[in-house]
């Protein structure tokens, strides 16, 4: 009797260890297949269009753009015109993105004027959600715009140049273009910054080189030989900057013209380490380009975003560029 007692005790031990297993084993498939749905969810995609192609810049941004597209598991293209004054090729590649149907778009305009807003309408019909990023337009369409503070950025760049300059004297500028709020939002927080602040500088001239550095070269000879007492020019782009740049070089004026830039890139830090160019303002384009898929996929989702997305600045010279927190912002 004992021994049937014993054989019946171990034969219920087996049978909850068989049953714990088996629950337990189940668990471990329900598990692994919820984790193999999460891995396999659909990617979506998400086209990029940029202002241009050809600046260090914009090579930056995508580096960022890809690192949130890894991040979120988004497939993204990238393509932009040859510059930034190729309005109709960038409205083909809008065009082009919409057809595609995508989860969202994300764009730098290289128009913020009406002729840009049938190509908004366009996206808005197709219930495709549009971030913009770097350079905005005058529209409610967008439902964020990531970008560097322009003005903010560029006031700053004014008071470095009145500074070294004396606070007096004639200054210019010379910009990349005058219909992309970059370009409007840089020369307009020089210009003022210098109305306001220093009425003993006066702002001379203000020229468009359309971001194209030899363009830009021969605007700031012009401006050098029209203006012999100048004393200090500003660029409102890397183009520009570069531009500005060789100018000085070429007109023997290092040294005797204060000369400040926005962007960054190796001609421009080789410029302000051999004290060529007195310094510049730097974006943190790689924050730019994840930020601005990162909104993306957001609003893909139904998530709410804010209006603005300021990504921050930097003024860079030889004091600082090699500060930790600034040279990380400093592309090559």
């Amino acid at each position: 009797m004992k021994n049937i007692k014993m054989f019946c005790s171990s034969c219920c031990l087996i049978f909850l260890i068989l049953f714990l297993c088996s629950c337990g084993n189940s668990m471990n498939k329900t598990t692994d297949n919820v984790s193999l749905e999460s891995n396999n969810q659909k990617q979506i995609y998400i086209p990029i269009i940029s202002k241009s192609w050809q600046h260090q810049y914009w090579q930056s941004v995508k580096m960022g753009a890809e690192k949130a597209a890894k991040d979120y598991n988004v497939k993204i293209t990238f393509e932009g015109p040859e510059d930034d004054a190729a309005i109709n090729k960038q409205i083909e590649m809008i065009d082009s993105a919409v057809s595609k149907k995508p989860a969202a778009l994300v764009l730098a305009a290289c128009d913020n004027s009406n002729l840009a807003i049938p190509e908004l309408e366009k996206v808005k019909a197709a219930n495709i959600p549009l971030v913009m990023f770097d350079s905005g337009v005058d529209s409610s369409i967008p439902i964020t715009t990531v970008a560097t503070g322009n003005v903010a950025a560029s006031s700053a760049a004014a008071d470095k140049l009145a500074t070294a300059i004396g606070q007096e004297g004639e200054v210019a500028v010379i910009c990349h273009n005058s219909v992309s709020i970059t370009g409007t939002a840089r020369r307009d927080g020089f210009v003022n910054r210098i109305k306001e602040k220093y009425p003993k500088i006066k702002v001379v001239d203000v020229e468009y080189g359309g971001g194209d550095h030899e363009i830009s070269e021969n605007i700031a000879k012009t401006i050098i030989e029209k203006y012999p007492n100048i004393k200090g020019i500003f660029a409102t782009n890397e183009g520009s900057a570069f531009g500005l740049i060789n100018a000085v070089i070429k007109k023997d004026k290092v040294g005797k013209i204060v000369i400040v830039g926005f962007d960054s890139g190796k001609m421009q830090k080789d410029a302000v380490r051999n004290g060529t160019m007195l310094g510049a303002i730097s974006q943190d384009p790689v924050e730019i380009g994840y930020k601005a898929v990162e909104a993306a996929w957001k609003a893909s989702n139904g998530e709410k975003i804010e209006s603005i997305i300021e990504t921050g600045y930097k003024w860079y010279d030889k004091t600082n560029m090699d500060d930790e927190d600034v040279k990380d912002l400093l592309y090559d």
